[in-house]
Order: C-alpha cells, then sequence, then structure tokens
C-alpha cells in the first residue's frame, strides 16, 4: 500500500465512523465534537502505527513526541478539522491525513465525509475553468483574516465564508472557488493535508508572503497560507506585500 493510498484509507474510516458517531443522535454540539475528535484519533493513530511502525505521528489530538524533530517521516494529521461545523451537523468538516518527509507535505488524503468524497495527493489533476471576471476567495466562517478583505476588494473577489480548512481547500480543488487565503491562528496539522492535495492538484501554494510552507518544525504553529489559482498566486502576494509594508 502506498503512502497515498494508505492516507485515503484511514481517511475514510475515520470519516465512516464520524458519520456513526453522528447518526446516533444520543448527543450533540460541543459534547459532539469532543467525541467525534477522540475516537478518529484512537482509529487514526491505531492505523498508522499499525501500518507504519516506523514513522512518527503528530496530531491535534494527541500528546507531542518532540522526538519526531529529528524524523525525517512524520504523519500530520487532524482527526477531526472543523469540530465546530461537525456539532452543527454542517457538511463544511473533514478529516486530515498527511505525511511531510524531509519538511515537505508530500502525500496525504482530505475526507469531507459529510458528502462522501476524499482527495488524495495522487489524484488525477483536475481541468479547471477560465477565471471568472469575479474570483471567489474563501475564508473563515468565524475569522475572517482583514488582509483577506483588502486583497478581495482590489481584486474585486467575492468572499465566501467556510468551515475548516480542509473544506475550504478542496472547494479551489473541486473548482468551486478561486483562492482560499488565511492570516492567523492555524498550525501543520489544519493544513499538511490540504496543502499535499492542493500541491497534487496543481495549484499554487505558499505562505501569504510567498514564502514555502515547511512540516515538522518544533513549534507547529504554522498561521498563515494561501492556496489559489496559478494565475491569481503573483498578484495576491504582490497585494499582501503592499499592504504589509
Amino acid at each position: 500500500m502506498t503512502d497515498e493510498q494508505l492516507a485515503r484509507s484511514v481517511a475514510q474510516e475515520a470519516g465512516a465512523l464520524l458519520r456513526a458517531i453522528c447518526a446516533k443522535g444520543d448527543c450533540e454540539g460541543k459534547e459532539l465534537g469532543k467525541r467525534g475528535d477522540a475516537e478518529a484519533n484512537t482509529l487514526i493513530l491505531q492505523r498508522l502505527r499499525a501500518e507504519r511502525p516506523g514513522d512518527f505521528i503528530l496530531s491535534e489530538e494527541a500528546a507531542d513526541d518532540r522526538k519526531r524533530c529529528s524524523a525525517s517521516r512524520v504523519w500530520i494529521v487532524d482527526p477531526l478539522d472543523g469540530t465546530r461545523e461537525y456539532g452543527e451537523a454542517r457538511e463544511d468538516w473533514a478529516v486530515h491525513i498527511g505525511l511531510a518527509i524531509d519538511g515537505a507535505p508530500v502525500a496525504g488524503a482530505v475526507a469531507l465525509p459529510a458528502i462522501g468524497t476524499v482527495f488524495t495527493s495522487d489524484d488525477p489533476q483536475p481541468a479547471f475553468p477560465p477565471l471568472p471576471e469575479r474570483p471567489r476567495m474563501l475564508v473563515s466562517r468565524s475569522r475572517p483574516p482583514e488582509i483577506a478583505s483588502k486583497v478581495a476588494e482590489a481584486l474585486r473577489a467575492e468572499l465566501v465564508p467556510m468551515g475548516s480548512a480542509g473544506a475550504k481547500a478542496m472547494a479551489v480543488v473541486r473548482g468551486e472557488a478561486e483562492v482560499y487565503l488565511h492570516d492567523g491562528g492555524q498550525y501543520e496539522w489544519d493544513n499538511c493535508a490540504p496543502v499535499a492535495v492542493a500541491l497534487g492538484a496543481g495549484l499554487h501554494v505558499s505562505r501569504i508572503d510567498g514564502s514555502p510552507l515547511i512540516y515538522n518544525c518544533e513549534n507547529p504553529l504554522l498561521p498563515d497560507l494561501l492556496i489559489c489559482r496559478r494565475e491569481l498566486a503573483e498578484p495576491i502576494l504582490a497585494l499582501v506585500r503592499e499592504y504589509r509594508a
């Protein structure tokens, strides 16, 4: 089983578990999210440890073993990205299974269980339609960054609020939006798997200063990113530089 196949399989299993927990209907809201986080995390850790016993794992829902910092291969996972959306019975939540090798996001899967879809980094590259007159820019439902509003205004882009980072990134992969711009408040598990999938889809991916995203750092804080159609990357990065000057 390749790393991509393993990521897809684990993401699918965790997604099925989360949907089953939801279907039981014996809890809701924050309690449902807490239960989903814990049970999906247990499943993911068990699967990855069984299939790749020599690899390290960095999970949002598990204690951080800093020995990973000297390892080449580290799985970076978010068992339930969009816990709030999951607890509200929305569709925009995800499961992230990413693999970083020597700091690079080389393989990953993002499951969107509420719509029964899984994306992996080795999927065939999509054929994107021509850019619309007004690009669609995805931003956080709860904390849209100020820089995104400024860039959107300059580009005449439409701001589209959405939950989970994985859901937003996959909306760009699916051609439902052209830009996902985020600044502030993410960690490696929030974007490793989505970034791997977006790179595989041929999209531009970087920090908002244009530098690459590097994983398996001692401090897993990775607060900003840009995922967008390649045609829009340079104009957006130029605007960010202008507004941050």
